[in-house]
């Protein structure tokens, strides 16, 4: 089925050109052994029917947020963003959702977006852009709820005061002190009521130039300005019934150097309030930000009294911090190694009244991702990466030690964490009240919804008691956000796979097609896609940029193994492609893809193809020189990858990446000797398979001249390749008509090669 128009137009299709390659204008000797360049002058359409979850349709389903609770456990704050190709614009709404079953959530339209969070439980606070150009701000409205007999109303929004940033974000607010804690961008001076007039200031300095003397220069996808996030504190309480938002904003962190959230994506995850300090982790001020990972966790006053570091000695990031409901204790996840950003994450607890910190998990092979302690503070309930999901676990909290230790003597129950989920990826735990847990849960068939887990008590008990099989609590789902526009479509919650790897068993995921029957023999065009990271996983989780069922949805069976590097199946694994980028990974594709192609008879092994991004576009360009791994590839696509590996370590923004994953700093001799060996850019003479090249030019982590290096050698060496660059892009494709275009370009290139009609051609080398 074709496209709707305006998707078609959207895409620059009703315009396309033919696509003609033409022969090199640099003749080599090369020339008489290179396939001839193909014409691309057949009409093509991505599949789009009822049964058939396409690009277009996957970009139009809501997007819900995590769900916040409100804090007597009855209702929850669910931000949702939902695109429409109809008039192209995104539109966001909040849904307020009853957290016990019988009621219908309620959806309140915020045309123009903002930030919502809870100033009582049954008032919610909006924080929206008003005003225009010089007299733009942040405004505070309070919205009244009404909730009864199974009914939710929302009252008329009033003004309770405004900020005088645009910046104003990650909001924290302490009901019992009446204090509100957020980040906004400010000058070195600290002075939140200045910005505007510093902003005048830099804007009217009569140059453009950004002038440096210390990384970072630029940041993800942001050249590096002059003003650096903190946090402050403002009263926010309630005079005469109505809600009143104070003027005098305290910086908590002037004059100390510090700077949190830390960027490019820390948020409300890197600090927490109680009723009078915030916990909070920053980057060591003392050291070069682009060459360390070292975070630590500091406390501090709403007022920015009584700093004091909790962390001490050598350590990498910290993440996560969290109080308990007592203020007796926090806890944070810490990584070991400076500069190793995916260093195994473990749990710390520092007892406030003592003054002792001690790690619970330290002999615990996973990584957790996110904590929050029990309403009682006796447990403390985590999310963690385990074996392609992100499940809930959790552990009593030990006893104090007498002084703070790493390596604390914790005997049963305290040493084995249990998990209470055991499938799909769980994000956003809360803790409710009457023993209940509250987070979003998505998979590979389904986005996010929002998911309570009731009964904990039992859980604890059990787990107390050492059980042997201990109870896991009750699960319910809450919302479903995308299931009637799922409805009928093909979706596969993919066929688990294992084999033997380099350094251990490796798992995999096969995603099969629309009409695909096991009795298939040689029938179906195989996609092999490969993660970037290159320390992440394909996981049983929902995504809007890679997502398996989408590919399986344009015909093709999916092929996605997680390889060394990979994460959730131990940290041997994750640690084993330091220093190895093209060694084990490539041991266990291979065999991987030897397996599946032993294994499903139903794949037509002449119709393979492969894709990646990142660490998964490195992947695509080794393939292209090395046509000794076997793999048969008719077409590639590589977005926003490596090329030259040497480079990379100049030009990428987090430095200490490259020095952690090759060895040291680029001209340090072993990562001289790594990149020999291992860099894409010295196998270029022997590339020959058709390539399509992707890329972002916003993307400042593998800037886009990677992408134009393997662009111009496939042209000079006269193989098939196209170039699709976004020039408002990072090394994601964010924007929904950018991504359709994504999907098109990819398919389309994937489809002149293995499709049904694809032309009769001289066989590739690789």
């Amino acid at each position: 089925m074709w496209l709707p128009r305006a998707a078609l137009a959207l895409l620059g299709l009703s315009t396309q050109q033919t696509l003609i390659f033409p022969s090199s204008p640099h003749p080599s000797p090369l020339d008489s052994s290179r396939p001839t360049p193909p014409t691309m002058s057949r009409e093509f359409a991505l599949k789009s029917s009822p049964d058939v979850l396409s690009p277009q349709d996957m970009l139009s389903l809501p997007r819900p947020g995590a769900p916040v609770p409100n804090a007597v456990g009855d209702l929850a704050l669910i931000s949702l963003s939902k695109y429409s190709f109809d008039d192209r614009k995104t539109h966001k709404s909040l849904a307020i959702t009853p957290l016990e079953g019988g009621s219908q959530t309620y959806d309140l339209p915020l045309p123009n977006g903002g930030d919502a969070f809870w100033l009582d439980s049954r008032t919610i606070a909006h924080v929206v852009e008003t005003g225009e150009g010089s007299d733009k701000k942040k405004e505070l409205f309070a919205i009244p709820v009404t909730f009864a007999k199974g009914s939710i109303s929302t009252g008329e929004s009033l003004s309770v005061g405004s900020f005088p940033v645009t910046t104003a974000a990650d909001f924290r607010y302490s009901a019992p002190s009446g204090v509100l804690v957020f980040s906004a961008y400010v000058y070195p001076d600290g002075d939140l009521m200045a910005v505007k007039e510093n902003d005048e200031t830099y804007e009217n300095r009569g140059n453009t130039a950004l002038v440096y003397d210390e990384t970072f220069a630029r940041h993800w996808d942001t050249w590096v300005g002059p003003k650096h996030k903190s946090l402050f504190s403002v009263r926010l309480y309630k005079d005469q019934g109505k809600y009143v938002l104070g003027t005098d904003f305290s910086n908590a962190l002037k004059d100390t150097e510090l700077s949190s959230p830390v960027e490019p994506f820390g948020g409300t995850d890197d600090f927490d309030i109680s009723d009078s300090q915030i916990i909070f982790t920053a980057k060591d001020p003392k050291l070069p930000k682009a060459m360390h990972t070292k975070q630590s966790i500091y406390l501090v006053g709403f007022d920015g009294s009584n700093l004091v570091e909790l962390t001490s000695g050598v350590h990498g990031a910290t993440h996560a911090p969290a109080f308990n409901h007592q203020g007796t204790k926090v806890a944070w996840l810490q990584l070991d190694e400076d500069g190793h950003e995916s260093d195994r994450a473990k749990i710390v607890i520092h007892d406030l009244t003592k003054g002792v910190s001690f790690t619970i998990t330290q002999d615990w092979d996973r990584s957790p991702s996110s904590l929050a302690f029990s309403e009682s503070g006796d447990f403390i309930y985590f999310t963690t990466e385990d074996i392609a999901r992100v499940k809930i676990f959790t552990l009593p909290v030990p006893p104090t030690p007498s002084e703070s230790t790493a390596y604390p003597k914790l005997d049963a129950p305290f040493n084995t964490p249990v998990a209470l989920t055991t499938t799909h990826t769980v994000s956003g735990i809360q803790v409710l009240p009457n023993n209940r847990l509250l987070f979003a849960m998505s998979s590979l068939t389904s986005p996010n919804d929002a998911y309570v887990l009731s009964n904990l008590q039992r859980v604890e008990a059990d787990v107390l008691s050492r059980v042997s099989n201990p109870y896991r609590g009750e699960l319910t789902q809450i919302t479903n956000f995308s299931s009637a526009s799922l409805q009928g479509k093909h979706l596969s919650p993919g066929e688990e796979f294992w084999f033997k790897g380099a350094l251990q068993d490796i798992h995999g995921w096969i995603h099969t097609p629309p009409g695909y029957k096991t009795t298939d023999v040689k029938k179906w065009p195989v996609l092999m896609i490969i993660h970037g990271g290159p320390e992440s996983s394909w996981a049983d989780s929902w995504s809007t940029r890679w997502n398996p069922n989408v590919f399986a949805n344009q015909g093709y069976v999916v092929v996605a193994i997680n390889p060394t590097g990979s994460t959730s199946f131990g940290q041997n694994l994750t640690e084993g492609i330091k220093e190895d980028w093209g060694g084990k990974p490539f041991v266990d594709l291979i065999n991987g893809w030897k397996n599946v192609l032993e294994n499903y008879p139903q794949i037509d092994p002449d119709r393979a193809v492969a894709a990646g991004a990142s660490y998964g576009g490195y992947a695509i360009n080794w393939i292209q020189g090395n046509p000794e791994f076997g793999f048969g590839f008719k077409a590639l696509a590589c977005h926003d990858g490596v090329f030259d590996s040497a480079y990379s370590g100049y030009s990428t923004d987090e430095l200490f990446f490259f020095n952690h994953e090759w060895g040291g700093r680029p001209w340090e001799p072993k990562s001289i000797e790594l990149s020999r060996k291992y860099n894409p850019a010295n196998t270029v003479n022997k590339w020959s398979t058709p390539q399509l090249v992707i890329h972002g030019s916003k993307d400042f982590r593998l800037p886009e001249g990677d992408g134009l290096a393997v662009f111009h050698a496939l042209q000079q060496l006269g193989v098939p390749t196209r170039l699709v660059i976004f020039p408002d892009e990072n090394h994601w494709v964010l924007n929904a008509g950018n991504s359709l275009k994504w999907h098109y370009e990819v398919f389309r290139w994937f489809d002149e090669y293995v499709g049904e009609k694809a032309s009769v051609r001289e066989p590739l080398r690789n």
